[in-house]
């Protein structure tokens, strides 16, 4: 076991006893991955909720050094009544995914969101038509696009869901980062992230662009897709219910950069609940004063009022 695998324990709000969990397979041919199902005993079938984590080669926990926030989420809402699963992402069981130049966005989440909804539909313990999306940060982002490829999907649950373009986004953490770190964070950082956020802007962006040209490596397909990608405009032309959740402190994904669109392209929508936790930071732990990457070394859990906002909202007719 690993250092961190040690240090994570159940968050208070989980029930071990409540609940049993089982291994599944997701995908097809040479990038099925593996996940997890989190059941919960003796109940009548209920909500069934896809996990999806954030940007990156996460596994199913969305590991973050000793932090498991996806799995505090799975055990918190299995302790009530719901039927999670999480799964390690392709880019996570298979490192040449991550490499290759012609990934996307929606080739990393969407194939494989679609067949864990199809999974929970026909599990004993869900409801097959009360199955939702949870999505942290770019599976927030994305998880609009699986409602629209699988239209059975009952829901989005959105937690600190990016909709600033991301490479103007990463300008600004590096450059929030440099004002706090400025022996970490150097200048000629800014300036790396700015001529690349530069070039996915301009017309020289085509899909033979070097990955090494690119912010954080990714593939010229990829932010192509993602220069386009308008999660809010796809939100909005659902009608199913949103809950739609942000940390106060979270400066990756920021109330005043990004939900400030949920918030103006959902406007008209009562279907969407939008909701601040104050005191939480992008992985939705409770904190104080500026929010920094140290934060997330130390051992914590997923906000309780978070769980429990959410399993009241599933569990409500919401959906």
């Amino acid at each position: 076991m690993t250092g961190s695998e040690l240090a994570w324990m159940p968050p208070p709000y989980a029930e071990p006893s409540s609940l049993s969990e089982h291994e599944v397979t997701l995908g097809t041919g040479p990038f099925t991955v593996t996940g997890t199902v989190s059941v919960p005993h003796g109940q009548a079938p209920g909500p069934g909720v896809v996990l999806l984590a954030g940007g990156g080669p996460f596994d199913r926990d969305e590991t973050s050094g000793p932090n498991k926030p996806l799995k505090d989420l799975a055990w918190g809402l299995a302790s009530r009544g719901a039927t999670v699963l999480r799964f390690d992402k392709a880019t996570y069981a298979h490192p040449e995914a991550a490499a290759a130049q012609d990934l996307t966005m929606t080739q990393e989440y969407v194939p494989h969101a679609v067949d864990a909804v199809g999974l929970l539909r026909n599990h004993r313990s869900v409801d097959p038509e009360r199955v939702f999306i949870l999505g942290h940060s770019m599976g927030g982002k994305v998880a609009p696009a699986v409602a629209v490829a699988e239209p059975t999907v009952a829901g989005l649950v959105i937690m600190a869901g990016d909709t600033q373009p991301m490479h103007h986004a990463a300008v600004r953490v590096v450059s929030y980062l440099a004002t706090l770190l400025p022996d970490q964070v150097p200048p000629a950082v800014i300036e790396t992230f700015q001529r690349q956020a530069a070039l996915v802007d301009s017309a020289e962006l085509t899909p033979s662009t070097p990955a090494t040209d690119l912010p954080f490596g990714l593939s010229a397909p990829y932010w192509l897709e993602l220069r386009d990608f308008d999660p809010v405009a796809i939100a909005a032309k659902l009608s199913k219910p949103m809950l739609i959740l942000q940390g106060g402190r979270d400066y990756q994904v920021t109330v005043d950069d990004d939900l400030v669109r949920w918030r103006t392209g959902l406007a008209d929508r009562p279907e969407a609940d939008i909701r601040v936790y104050e005191t939480d930071d992008h992985l939705f732990f409770p904190g104080a004063g500026p929010s920094t990457p140290t934060e997330y070394g130390t051992p914590q859990h997923v906000d309780p009022a978070v769980i429990t906002d959410i399993a009241q909202w599933l569990g409500h007719g919401r959906g």
